[in-house]
């Protein structure tokens, strides 16, 4: 047996010893060009003073293992490349998201200071206009507990002529807005009865209840006006004609009556005489 055929029948059996072109392939460091080259090395027939006597079969293996090597090498590297790109874009899109609800949140937190804003400004309005109002209804009440007249007493000022007066007029009709002669409403025949002693009081409860002095209750005496409401807000008066009566135009049903005070308790009174 000659040596060639020795050395063949021995590379059939037996395992390629890794050359330096398979280690480099399997560290990544060569593609599939390099394998290219070996299967084209491999089949590119030599010149004729060159060619051997026999072919080995060691190198049809070193190329088919050097193309499945390079394969693997560029699947793998496009597989990350891909991989790569898909993170960066996600990445990219998460980013953008991001900034996108971040200027959500701004505008939203912009346009809730700006309703705060305007819903203090509305508050604030409001009380300036409340508390304007309520100053300005101080310096009437003011103005006209000044321009109320002195009480006065005896001759034709006297209490007891204001009684006489409203005293006449019972069983005359209710009327709202009337002043006589023959109806009445409340305020406008205690005015009568005090412009028939020479006195001129305002036309309406709420002013007539600030004239002349507060008294208690306990201490009424013929003349005082009475009313029903608070001081400067009374929705209704009537005269005080003594022995715990009064006498006033009271409603539509009843006219001007006279009535014990514990009929309708008044809320306070007034001397004006």
């Amino acid at each position: 047996m000659s040596p060639i055929r020795y050395r063949a029948a021995r590379g059939r059996h037996r395992k390629p010893r890794a050359s330096r072109t398979t280690t480099l392939l399997r560290g990544g460091l060569l593609t599939g060009v390099v394998g290219t080259v070996a299967v084209t090395g491999a089949t590119t027939p030599a010149s004729a003073g060159e060619q051997p006597a026999e072919r080995t079969g060691e190198l049809p293996i070193l190329d088919a293992e050097a193309a499945a090597l390079a394969a693997a090498a560029t699947e793998t590297y496009v597989g990350e490349t891909t991989a790569r790109d898909d993170w960066q874009r996600a990445q990219d899109r998460a980013l953008a998201r991001a900034h996108e609800q971040a200027a959500e949140r701004r505008a939203a937190a912009e346009e809730a200071a700006e309703r705060r804003a305007r819903e203090q400004a509305a508050a604030e309005a409001a009380a300036a206009e409340e508390a304007a109002a309520a100053a300005e209804q101080v310096q009437t009440l003011a103005a006209a507990t000044a321009e109320a007249p002195a009480p006065a007493t005896g001759g034709s000022g006297s209490g007891s002529a204001v009684v006489d007066f409203v005293r006449a007029q019972l069983g005359d009709a209710y009327s709202m807005g009337s002043t006589g002669p023959g109806a009445w409403d409340c305020s406008g025949l205690v005015q009568a009865a005090y412009a028939s002693v020479g006195i001129d009081l305002p036309r309406t409860s709420g002013e007539q209840s600030l004239r002349g002095t507060q008294v208690s209750l306990d201490a009424l005496q013929p003349g005082d006006i009475l009313y029903w409401g608070g001081a400067g807000s009374a929705y209704h008066v009537a005269i005080y004609a003594g022995d715990g009566t009064f006498i006033g135009a009271q409603n539509p049903s009843t006219g001007v009556a006279q009535h014990d005070l514990s009929w309708d308790s008044p809320s306070g009174a007034v001397r004006i005489l």
